[in-house]
């Protein structure tokens, strides 16, 4: 009995959620998530903010499961290990649809890119390999993808930053210094805060 693997296109969809600030404006400002979060509770991080012509488009990642057992909370994520070759088309393609559509009704002046731990792997592929250009990418408490060599895409951003808190539980303090170096030596702006593996408002407005 032989068996064999296939694979079929289906319809999908692609949940995010805005943050808008003065009516037409100008800058746009992409933020993914980290693992196991939902935008719905992740973009409360970026309330308030005292940024003006500000319009901030959380993307969700497509996988959603619950975070402990088989009910309860909820979270999603980019991609894991499984098929990761296809997760990882199918979020460049699902984020150059959603741009696709911001740009209809907006005109940006300058376009930022945020990725917040695992969601800094699956934004630094999008702008390595979609079709979206912007002028500055934030790494945020996350890694480029082993298999992206920032140096080797010019395209990634005009400007290029790593962000870091002091206390971040997922970098050991042994190996922060290290990391810091290897991305400075790389022409990469690195950026600290007192603080754990979080978004830090005052840090994120002083960089915006």
């Amino acid at each position: 009995m032989s068996s064999i693997e296939g694979k079929i296109e289906v319809p999908s969809s692609l949940r995010y959620r805005t943050m808008q600030s003065g009516v037409n404006p100008k800058h746009l400002v992409y933020v993914l998530h980290g693992y196991g979060q939902l935008v719905a509770y992740f973009s409360q991080k970026f309330h308030d903010m005292p940024l003006k012509e500000i319009l901030f488009v959380f993307p969700e990642g497509r996988h959603r499961f619950y975070l402990r057992g088989t009910s309860g909370r909820v979270g999603a994520s980019w991609m894991t290990k499984e098929w990761r070759e296809e997760d990882i088309r199918l979020n460049t393609l699902a984020l150059d649809l959603l741009h696709a559509e911001i740009l209809k009704s907006h005109t940006p002046e300058k376009i930022t890119v945020i990725g917040f731990s695992q969601g800094g792997a699956t934004a630094a592929r999008w702008l390595a390999h979609g079709s979206i250009s912007c002028d500055h990418f934030i790494s945020w408490a996350s890694v480029y993808p082993p298999d992206l060599a920032i140096e080797a895409h010019s395209n990634l951003a005009q400007k290029n930053t790593f962000v870091l808190g002091t206390e971040d539980e997922f970098f050991p303090k042994s190996e922060q210094e290290k990391l810091i170096a290897d991305y400075q030596s790389k022409g990469i702006f690195t950026s600290r805060f007192e603080g754990t593996h979080d978004i830090h408002k005052e840090t994120l407005i002083s960089i915006l």
